[in-house]
């Protein structure tokens, strides 16, 4: 990290301001070279910036923030631009000029990392909150930035030392006047610090799941108005829609909001044995995707007769609606009498999804854990725990393990992480963040 690097924090294209980030050992001589004279830390100034050929690029608005009073703890710089394209180009070019490097896929939020400003799971929160779509989202990310999952950690990390200190006691000092039992005192502590890390990994899910979106399956046989439900849905044309059984033969996955959390609602193939090789393999991928829902909602066509079961599949908390209610009385007995062409059907659906996803997602309160690779190391230490509460008749086995478990939890918050994870973090960063 001894290079300084720079980027455009802003979106391309036309706007009133563009930011241009700069950060490094060199910011301060790049930034009196452009502008003159140094603002005061963190105090905007407006500066008359001249490129190396004696061109004027733009009057700006330049920040200075001395390390390790910054953002990435070093020192580093911003300049507030018009957002003309020709005004930014004009800049980085004169950046670049001065030897300064194109700052990678989240490299400044990394040098904050390195520095010790945030940790891995902080880093991981600035980047949820950049991807943010939804209030949701949002306040999950700014939980993750603010070390909800962070003081989380710490906490189980206290424990698990506290927990060593009797195990590695009862190793350490044989012969001395200590109780017999003194490894088995461990217990219940280590009991206490699974069931905590196995609800925060039950968690994880529901996090998880706000991240990336609650999936709803439109399940059901070939004509019964999967692909009119979620047009009407989606407010849009997202799907064909005809008379002809099978025309829809692949995945259409429409992202929505409701109640303030991301849906992925999908379209299926509908249901049925086929010796057509092309909706046969639409079918399979159908029933995968259903399988993977957090909610399947299955249509019948209202008009058949349906015998009294709920479809092949379906589950105890799926939904059924008996659709086409508008084109006659309904045949079946299976399902709520619905169509989607009604205001009040849609109405109805809408808020009986939302009361589900808020049902799933909201909980008491928002999950530490919102990713796989947490779940992961949670699942791990969770394990190493057990390991460890099954062998207290030996305890250095057991200190072992509740060593390994300590070192899971903390590639969490990175205190130990290979660099390939770290890599794999941060490369999903944009460019100037």
């Amino acid at each position: 990290m001894s290079d300084t690097i720079y980027a455009a924090a802003t979106a391309p294209g036309r706007a009133a301001v563009a930011v241009v980030r700069i950060s490094g050992p060199r910011a301060g001589a790049v930034l009196r070279r452009l502008g003159g004279r140094l603002p005061a830390p963190r105090t905007a100034g407006l500066r008359r910036l001249i490129g190396p050929d004696g061109v004027l690029l733009d009057e700006a608005l330049v920040l200075w923030f001395p390390g390790p009073a910054s953002y990435t703890g070093e020192d580093s710089a911003e300049l507030h631009l018009h957002g003309g394209p020709a005004v930014v180009e004009g800049v980085l070019e004169a950046l670049a000029a001065q030897g300064l490097r194109l700052a990678q896929a989240g490299e400044f939020t990394r040098r904050a990392f390195e520095h010790g400003k945030l940790d891995l799971a902080q880093a991981e929160g600035v980047g949820d909150l950049i991807e943010a779509e939804t209030q949701a989202q949002r306040r999950q990310a700014l939980d993750q930035l603010g070390g909800r999952l962070s003081g989380a950690q710490a906490r189980w990390r206290e424990g698990l030392v506290e927990a060593l200190a009797v195990l590695e006691a009862a190793v350490d000092f044989p012969d001395e006047e200590i109780p017999a039992d003194v490894a088995a005192r461990a217990a219940p502590a280590l009991q206490g610090l699974i069931a905590e890390l196995k609800a925060a990994t039950e968690a994880a899910e529901r996090g998880a799941r706000v991240r990336e979106g609650y999936r709803i399956a439109l399940m059901g046989r070939p004509n019964a108005g999967k692909s009119t439900l979620l047009n009407a849905l989606a407010r849009r044309e997202a799907a064909i829609v005809t008379a002809t059984a099978g025309t829809t033969r692949d995945i259409i996955e429409v992202p929505m909001v409701l109640a303030g959390y991301k849906v992925i609602l999908a379209d299926t193939a509908g249901l049925r044995d086929t010796e057509d090789e092309i909706e046969a393999e639409g079918v399979r991928r159908a029933r995968a995707w259903g399988e993977g829902a957090d909610l399947r909602l299955w249509l019948l066509d209202g008009r058949e007769d349906e015998s009294d079961r709920p479809p092949e599949g379906a589950g105890p908390n799926d939904l059924i609606l008996a659709t086409k209610r508008d084109l006659g009385e309904p045949a079946t007995r299976i399902g709520t009498p619905f169509t989607a062409r009604s205001p009040n059907d849609l109405a109805w659906l809408e808020a009986a999804l939302a009361e589900r996803v808020t049902a799933d997602l909201g909980g008491a309160e928002p999950p530490a854990a919102t990713r796989l690779r947490h779940r992961e190391l949670l699942a791990e230490a969770t394990e190493r725990l057990e390991r460890a509460l099954a062998e207290t008749d030996h305890p250095e086995l057991a200190a072992e393990d509740v060593r390994l478990a300590a070192r899971a939890l903390d590639r969490i918050t990175g205190r130990i992480g290979a660099e390939d994870v770290l890599d794999r973090v941060f490369s999903s960063f944009c460019i100037g963040k």
